[in-house]
C-alpha cells in the first residue's frame, strides 16, 4: 500500500520521459554479453544465445512503444446537432499492476511495462518468485540519470509463500486501476475473481495447448524445421509452443522419421553457458515430473517413444527432448499442456478431423499448420479457434503483431499498436452552445 500511494499520478508525460531516454540504456544492455546474462535471469535456465535473444527482444518492446506513444490520438466526432461538437480523449488508466511469469522474465515485463508507460500509467511489477532479477535489473536501469521519475516503475519481489497474498492485494487495492497477468489459466481465474470486486480493467495472457498440423500437401522438410523451432525453444517452456502434432496419414511416417533425425542431430542438452547447448534445464523438478508423467501415461496407453523419453543424466531438472508416435486423444499429453520438451504425434485422416481435434481444447492461444493448398490454408486459418496462427511458420511472436488468445487463453492483446489500448481509458467530451 505504501508503494502504491507513493506512485506519481499518471501522466502522458511519462511516456516520453521514460521511453525516449530509457530505451537507449536497455538496448545497450542487450548488446553486452555479461550484463545480458544477468538481465535475462540466469536462474531461468535458458542457453546463453536464447538469453541474449530475449534481452534484445525485450529492448524492442520499449523501442516500439516509445514510438507508439506519439500516436495516442483521440477522435473528433461530428454530430447532427449544429451547436455541438464531440471529442474522444484517450487518458491513462492509472496505476497498473503487472504480474509476470518465469519463462521470459525480461520480455514479459517490457511487453507490458512498455505499453503501460507509453500510455502514461505508473506500474508495479510482481515478477515470478523463480526469476525476480530481470525486474530488478530494469529497476536499476530506470534509476539511472535521465531515466524516469522515482515511483513510476516499481518492483515487489516475493517468495512463493507470499505470492498469493501479494497477488490478491494488487487485485483488490483501490489504488490499482489495471491488472495485467501472464501465467496459468487456473491462476488467471483466481485473479479475475479478486479483480472483479472493484471492476478493474484486466489483461490475461493465459495457458495454451497449441496444435501443429501437417497436411499431406505440406513440404515435409519445411514442416520439420518449423516443428523444431516451435516446440523446443526454451526447452518447450513457452505458452505458444506446439503441444500436439497432428500429422496426416499420407505424410506421417516421413515426418516422424525426419523429425526424430532433426532432434537427435540439432538438439544438445547441457550447460547453458556452453555455446553448443540448445536445451537447458527445466525451471524446477516439478516441471520435470509433469513431462515424465505425460510420457509414462502415453506409453502405458500404447504410444511409442521414437527418441528421448527419460530424465537426462545431467541432473534432476533436465529431461531429454522426446518424440512420441502412435499417440491417441485419450492420453494426458493430448489434452493437457505439458510445458516441456515433449512432442506427441497424432495421426489423422481428414481436414475435418484435424480441425476438430485442434479445437477440442478449452484454450486457444496459438496454432500452426503446414500446407501448400491455398484454399485449404484459408479454410483452416479461419476455422482454428486461436488468437494467433502460424501458416508454414513455426515462430510467430513479433513486437509489431498482437499477442493473445481466445477461449480460456485470456483477455486482451499485448504488443503491436493494439497493446497500448489496454492501458488507456476513453473519455467522451461534448461541447455545446457553439
Amino acid at each position: 500500500s505504501q508503494l502504491l500511494e507513493a506512485a506519481p499520478h499518471p501522466s502522458l508525460f511519462f511516456c516520453y520521459y521514460l521511453l525516449r531516454s530509457g530505451v537507449g540504456r536497455l538496448t545497450d544492455l542487450a548488446t553486452q554479453a555479461p550484463l545480458n546474462v544477468s538481465f535475462s535471469d540466469p536462474v531461468q535456465g535458458k542457453p546463453l544465445k536464447e538469453a541474449q535473444g530475449e534481452v534484445a527482444y525485450s529492448a524492442l518492446f520499449l523501442e516500439w512503444f516509445s514510438e507508439e506513444a506519439r500516436r495516442v490520438y483521440g477522435d473528433v466526432i461530428y454530430t447532427p446537432a449544429k451547436e455541438k461538437r464531440a471529442l474522444v480523449l484517450k487518458q491513462p488508466l492509472g496505476v497498473a499492476a503487472v504480474i509476470t511469469p518465469w519463462n521470459f522474465p525480461s520480455a514479459m515485463i517490457t511487453r507490458k511495462v512498455g505499453a503501460a508507460l507509453a500510455a502514461g500509467c505508473t506500474v508495479v511489477v510482481k515478477p515470478a518468485e523463480h526469476t525476480p532479477f530481470s525486474a530488478l535489473a530494469l529497476a536499476e536501469v530506470s534509476l539511472s540519470p535521465a531515466a524516469i521519475p522515482p515511483g513510476v516503475y516499481n518492483v515487489i519481489p516475493c517468495s512463493r509463500a507470499k505470492a498469493k497474498e501479494v497477488g490478491e492485494a494488487l487485485c483488490t487495492d483501490p489504488l490499482v486501476s489495471k491488472i495485467s497477468f501472464t501465467g496459468s489459466t487456473a491462476t488467471g481465474k483466481i485473479l479475475l475473481h479478486h479483480a472483479a470486486g472493484s471492476v478493474k480493467r484486466v489483461s490475461m495472457e493465459l495457458g495454451g495447448h497449441a496444435p501443429f498440423i501437417v497436411f499431406d500437401s505440406a513440404n515435409v522438410d519445411q514442416a520439420v524445421a518449423g516443428a523444431m523451432a516451435s516446440k523446443f525453444r526454451n526447452s518447450g517452456q513457452t505458452c505458444v509452443c506446439s503441444n500436439r502434432f497432428l500429422v496426416q496419414r499420407g505424410i506421417h511416417d516421413s515426418f516422424v522419421k525426419k523429425f526424430a533425425e532433426a532432434i537427435k542431430t540439432n538438439l544438445h542438452v547441457g550447460n547453458g553457458f556452453e555455446e553448443r547447448t540448445t536445451q537447458g534445464p527445466l525451471i524446477d523438478e516439478k516441471a520435470v515430473e509433469k513431462v515424465e508423467k505425460h510420457v509414462n501415461d502415453a506409453v502405458s496407453k500404447g504410444a511409442t517413444v521414437v527418441t528421448g523419453g527419460k530424465r537426462h543424466q545431467l541432473g534432476k531438472n533436465f529431461f531429454e527432448p522426446t518424440l512420441l508416435s502412435n499417440v491417441t486423444r485419450d492420453m494426458l499429453c493430448s489434452h493437457e499442456e505439458t510445458f516441456g520438451p515433449l512432442a506427441p504425434v497424432i495421426k489423422f485422416d481428414t481436414e475435418e478431423e484435424a480441425v476438430a481435434i485442434a479445437n477440442a481444447a478449452d484454450v486457444g492461444l496459438a496454432g500452426y499448420f503446414y500446407s501448400q493448398d491455398p484454399a485449404q490454408i484459408w479454410r483452416v486459418a479461419e476455422r482454428l479457434e486461436v488468437g494467433m496462427v502460424g501458416v508454414n511458420e513455426g515462430l510467430i511472436s513479433s513486437v509489431e503483431c498482437p499477442f493473445g488468445g481466445v477461449k480460456q487463453s485470456g483477455l486482451g492483446r499485448e504488443g503491436s499498436k493494439y497493446g497500448i489500448d489496454e492501458y488507456l481509458e476513453l473519455k467522451y467530451v461534448c461541447f455545446g452552445g457553439l
